[in-house]
């Protein structure tokens, strides 16, 4: 077996912003494997600044996994613990490889067509009218459930464009989730979810940063509306240290991030210790490539998980590849007949 990688650069087709700052490019990696006259292929969907694997040594590790790629994919995983997104990449590679289709990983009514995911409708942070516009036009698309970010503009605005949605449609026909990206001071976050909460809404994902972990506690218990974990999850290695931090915040939700937790392996360690404290979760795309979604959109439709899912990323890029997902009345689907394009293997 020959192992290699690439490094590709995805550009937004419109600066996107978040708590955290403006994107305007997101930096991925690609592992190539080939065996017998076929070749399979994972991403490693690193997000800098917020993945625990955000290291200088990263590009040296996808290369040794390259050198050491004969370890095989359990003994790969177990190795490379501390980069959730590489390992998340040789899972994908392995199955890939193994696959008669190297981009059906997953065979299921969703592979085949018959059948689509319910998925959020995801508004950008930005200024009021651009997000104004971003909620009509998802609604008009068919979305059920919309998310939005927060914490970026000015908080009154953030109500205000709320109210705008709440006026409009009701809780029964609308569901609102926000994401807050750990933008409050934990000084305000109760009495600022005390406000949000005559809106009705779903959840706010992170609504302080990460590492407070007696604050989030106490918030979860005290909040008025449900919290789902995000951020706190990242970097928390090992079945033990993820089992304590659910057992004490107590969340309401987590929300899973393939590449960011460890791939398919990582993720389902983290659905079953939820599943035993009545932890409700769902799974979100990291701004990956096409190539990345199709493999997480396929492994999420397996689990059966009937909430609304955050898997509608794909077209953010102006140099994504051309795949067989689309979106159609807020859920994502899979044209079996349509083939992949603009490959960089």
């Amino acid at each position: 077996m020959k192992a290699s990688y690439k490094r590709y650069v995805l550009n937004f087709k419109r600066p996107s912003g978040t708590s955290r700052g403006v994107l305007t490019e997101k930096e991925t990696w690609f592992l190539i494997l080939e065996e017998n006259d076929k070749k399979g292929i994972g991403e490693c969907g690193i997000l800098r600044t917020l993945s625990i694997d955000d290291r200088p040594d990263y590009e040296a590790k996808l290369k040794w996994v390259c050198e050491n790629i004969h370890l095989g994919e359990e003994q790969l995983w177990n190795e490379l613990i501390e980069f959730p997104s590489i390992q998340f990449g040789v899972e994908m590679a392995f199955l890939s490889l193994r696959s008669r289709d190297p981009f059906e990983l997953f065979p299921s009514d969703f592979t085949q067509g018959k059948k689509g995911m319910e998925i959020n409708g995801l508004i950008w942070m930005g200024e009021e009218q651009f997000m104004k516009a971003q909620i009509e036009e998802k609604l008009s698309q068919g979305f059920r459930c919309i998310k939005l970010k927060i914490g970026a503009i000015d908080f009154e605005r953030e109500l205000n464009l709320l109210h705008f949605i709440r006026q409009n449609f009701d809780a029964r026909t609308v569901e609102i989730r926000v994401d807050a990206n750990g933008a409050f001071k934990t000084n305000e976050a109760l009495g600022k979810l005390k406000r949000l909460a005559r809106f009705e809404l779903h959840s706010i994902e992170q609504p302080i940063r990460q590492g407070n972990q007696d604050e989030m506690e106490e918030l979860c218990k005290l909040t008025p509306f449900p919290i789902a974990l995000d951020e706190e999850l990242i970097g928390v290695f090992g079945y033990e240290k993820k089992e304590a931090l659910l057992k004490k915040i107590k969340p309401q939700y987590i929300i899973l991030k393939p590449s960011l937790v460890g791939g398919f392996k990582g993720t389902l360690e983290w659905i079953a210790l939820a599943e035993q404290y009545n932890i409700g979760w769902w799974i979100t795309s990291a701004l990956e490539s096409n190539i990345g979604l199709n493999a997480i959109t396929q492994f999420t439709f397996t689990l059966q998980n009937p909430m609304p899912q955050g898997l509608g990323t794909g077209g953010l890029y102006t140099n994504n590849f051309k795949s067989p997902l689309f979106i159609q009345k807020g859920t994502i689907c899979y044209n079996s007949d349509e083939k992949w394009l603009n490959l960089i293997v």
